[in-house]
């Protein structure tokens, strides 16, 4: 004989039904069944909804009726089209003790939990008469039998408890004699000794199956759902989740109690002595394999074996000094919630024994709140302890495995974890089992602190990154494309799951918290929503997604500015933009700071020499030691473009164009030119080899003229490169004269920084740059004669991608 039970979901319409039905008849072929049904999905809500409607004197309880009613009548018609007159008649006369249990509520003003139970019993009585008629009317060998004959319980209305002896005795009675191979049984539904209906609380149809399995001894129950077993997770919430194979009966105890909806907690005990697995199982995927629940689960596996969450909880804390070394506070505390009638979820104290901290459901806060601050009246009066302290809007997450307690660390990773992602533990609490390790977090926490648990503990080390780019023009643009064309790598050598969720350009920004398609993210952002600097951070807030990278890839000081704020969410940056790191040395610092402090990568290498490892070497060399004595440096591989391009058979103007017009230069070629750019850079090395220097502190020597420096716009700057191309031919002149070729070069020695364009004699490194190329020449204690030199493309959107791409992957691995 074999139990099996359907959840609400499983026969929450006409086709589900049907799916019910497959399966059943084809188990029922080689053994005798006892189907345990919930009610349709939804209606035991709509029951209480319309009883507290009536309750409340709301005349739309008649529509919630209404609702029901047609709920169950269009399910029926699609499962039975020619329905006999006394089915119609059944449901007609189930519906009309409904409406009149309903207007009573409504007449006498009251719905108490004895006529609750009465009310939700509708729901299981109603899908079980469906579903047996149904079979019946296929010819199927079913029959129904009304749980409330077999079930025995105490008048503990809403969740009563049951009387073993007498219900254990009715259950052996009726199934020793019976002749139908199929038999339907409502759950959650029993009466009391008194013969009063009771129901054995929310999710009690598990219960009803696992009751039955125990009573009768068989060899396995089968709770069917909506899904394919229990999960590493809520699959709602953390979209990597997958089917755990096995569990021990206490490991599903507890991801149970901590809000993993598959199973109803009270459901494991009746099967637990008598070592009875519980299969669940997918009515929608019956080949599915699901999860299998024994005693001994399966030792093999990871240690923890997944995470759980309860919502809508408050922490309330009773503390005080007048509690250190006084026996029978604790007592007088949980006696009071007991007498309320009060759940307590979670528990911690210190051991100084000043606090005592515990997490009830939120609705019950302001009753415990009240009664505690009663009990400890004279206490509070004499200042020897605190009014109890209410927190709202928590959850808590639960991480669940047997075999935690043999493995060192797990407590440190999960902490850990959540740490580095921002995610605040008000409260911790573990039992000496070790089996379950729960922390007390803020509601909006919660999506991205299973995800982060899950990708720590189940997910083989694959760490997702969420990546957020704003500014896609030529560079962005490359470094979308480098992302897409990179992802499967990352993902199979470097265990990096990289996705864009965000884009923006300065007309419209785009989301999805799935990660965005990459193959047409062009079209996409043509539609997308306006572009707004703050409402591109909101919306990186919003999703408060793990490992959030925001990538920088503009020159936009607007959005430099907001740089300190992605950092305080303890969401990474990675920025192109120069201005940060060259801004005022206070805010240059604060960046700095707030990076340490959050422990959040702020990444820049591309300010410098483009994709080059400019910044990244000269940061290995101060962390390992050594001390930068001096730097020369060609760091504009644009202006290195022009001036290897320009001689006496060439415009100015025209190879400045051609700079622009091939992504060497800034939008606006005066800041390259300008020498600003070059003094930006050399600036940001200065600081980072840990010199205190602003960009007024540079030397610049320009060597554009008056007119040119002082154009008003872009058009005008190149109007005045025409007019001023003599000047540019003498400055050629001259290094040719010399055989020297011009470079624009930084320096900086002995504290000081300069930049300015050289005549470069033969046979110096600087000499036979080419290109766009940059060259950096690090002069230290370790390479006081030969320099460490940097050189290659500084300048183009694919090697600036590429710089930007590799900040990202670093910023991941931290």
């Amino acid at each position: 004989m074999l139990v099996l039970k359907f959840g609400g979901t499983s026969v929450g319409s006409a086709k589900n039904i049907n799916n019910v039905i497959s399966i059943l008849e084809k188990k029922s072929k080689q053994n005798k069944i006892i189907c345990v049904v919930s009610a349709i999905g939804g209606v035991t809500d709509k029951l209480l909804k319309a009883g507290t409607l009536a309750q409340n004197k709301n005349e739309t309880y008649l529509s919630v009726f209404k609702e029901i009613k047609t709920i169950h009548i269009s399910i029926i018609d699609e499962l039975i089209p020619n329905k006999s007159e006394s089915i119609a008649e059944h449901l007609e006369s189930k519906f009309n003790g409904l409406k009149s249990l309903l207007d009573g509520i409504y007449l006498i003003n009251e719905l108490s939990p004895k006529t609750t139970d009465k009310l939700v019993s509708y729901g299981e009585l109603l899908s079980s008469y469906l579903i047996t008629r149904t079979m019946q009317s296929r010819n199927l060998n079913a029959e129904l039998k009304n749980s409330q004959d077999l079930v025995v319980t105490n008048s503990n209305f809403t969740k009563a408890d049951v009387n073993y002896n007498r219900t254990n005795e009715n259950i052996k009675k009726y199934f020793e004699s019976v002749r139908q191979q199929i038999t339907i049984l409502p759950g959650f539904i029993s009466k009391s000794h008194l013969g009063e209906i009771t129901t054995l609380g929310r999710g009690g149809s598990d219960f009803t199956a696992s009751i039955v399995a125990a009573a009768l001894k068989v060899k396995q129950l089968e709770i069917w759902t909506d899904v394919s077993g229990m999960y590493t997770a809520n699959p709602k919430l953390v979209r990597q989740a997958y089917p755990i194979d096995t569990l021990s009966y206490q490991e599903a105890m507890e991801l149970s109690h901590f809000g993993a909806k598959v199973l109803y907690p009270p459901t494991v005990q009746p099967v637990l002595d008598l070592n009875i697995p519980i299969h669940i199982k997918n009515t929608l995927e019956p080949e599915a394999t699901g999860t299998i629940i024994s005693q001994k689960g399966n030792g093999k596996t990871s240690p923890a074996k997944g995470i759980s969450n309860i919502s809508n909880i408050a922490l309330l804390t009773l503390q005080g000094s007048g509690m250190i070394g006084i026996p029978g506070f604790s007592k007088r505390l949980f006696e009071t919630l007991a007498n309320e009638k009060i759940n307590v979820v979670l528990i911690t104290q210190s051991s100084s024994e000043h606090s005592i901290c515990f997490g009830i459901d939120e609705k019950d806060a302001e009753r415990a709140q009240i009664s505690v601050d009663n009990t400890f009246e004279n206490e509070i009066s004499l200042r020897k302890i605190d009014p109890i302290i209410v927190e709202k809007d928590l959850s808590i997450i639960a991480l669940v495995g047997d075999n935690m307690k043999s493995h060192q660390g797990i407590s440190g990773r999960m902490f850990s974890s959540l740490g580095k992602n921002n995610i605040n533990v008000r409260a911790i609490s573990q039992g000496a089992s070790e089996r379950n390790i729960s922390a007390v977090i803020m509601e909006n926490d919660v999506k991205k602190a299973l995800n982060t648990l899950h990708e720590a503990f189940f997910e083989g080390n694959i760490k997702q990154l969420n990546v957020f780019i704003t500014g896609v023009g030529n560079v962005g643009e490359k470094l979308v494309d480098q992302i897409r064309q990179q992802r499967k790598y990352l993902k199979e050598n470097l265990k990096l799951n990289l996705r864009v969720v965000g884009l923006s350009n300065s007309r419209t920004m785009i989301f999805n918290d799935g990660g965005l398609s990459l193959k047409d993210w062009k079209e996409q952002l043509k539609e997308g929503k306006p572009a707004l600097l703050l409402g591109f951070m909101d919306e990186i807030k919003r999703f408060n997604l793990r490992n959030s990278i925001f990538v920088d890839v503009t020159a936009n000081e607007d959005i430099s500015n907001l740089y300190s704020d992605y950092l305080k969410q303890n969401i990474a940056v990675v920025a192109c933009n120069k201005i940060a790191c060259s801004s005022d040395y206070e805010d240059y610092s604060e960046l700095k700071y707030l990076s340490k402090k959050y422990s959040v990568p702020f990444l820049f290498e591309t300010n410098v020499g483009a994709g080059l490892p400019i910044i990244d070497t000269l940061n290995h060399l101060i962390v390992s030691g050594d001390k930068i004595t001096s730097i020369q440096a060609v760091l504009s591989g644009s202006l290195n473009f022009v001036f290897n391009n320009f001689n006496d058979n060439t415009k100015f103007h025209d190879v400045v164009k051609q700079a622009q017009t091939e992504g060497y230069t800034e939008p606006d070629p005066r800041i390259d030119l300008s020498g600003v750019d070059v003094a930006r850079k050399i600036l940001i090395l200065a600081r980072e080899s840990g010199t205190e220097m602003n960009l007024e502190d540079i030397e610049n020597k320009s060597f554009l003229t008056k007119d040119n420096l002082e154009s008003k716009s872009v058009e005008d700057f190149y109007k005045t490169l025409v007019v001023d191309e003599d000047h540019f031919q003498k400055l050629y002149a001259s290094a040719k004269a010399n055989d020297s070729q011009l470079k624009y070069v930084a320096e900086f020695i002995d504290g000081k920084a300069k930049v300015g364009l050289k005549e470069i004699p033969q046979g110096h490194p600087f000499y036979n740059l080419e290109g766009k190329d940059n060259i950096v020449m690090f002069y230290t204690q370790r390479y006081p004669e030969q320099p460490l030199i940097i050189k290659g493309a500084g300048a183009g959107a694919e090697v600036t991608a590429s710089g930007l791409f590799a900040d990202i992957i670093r910023a991941g691995n931290k």
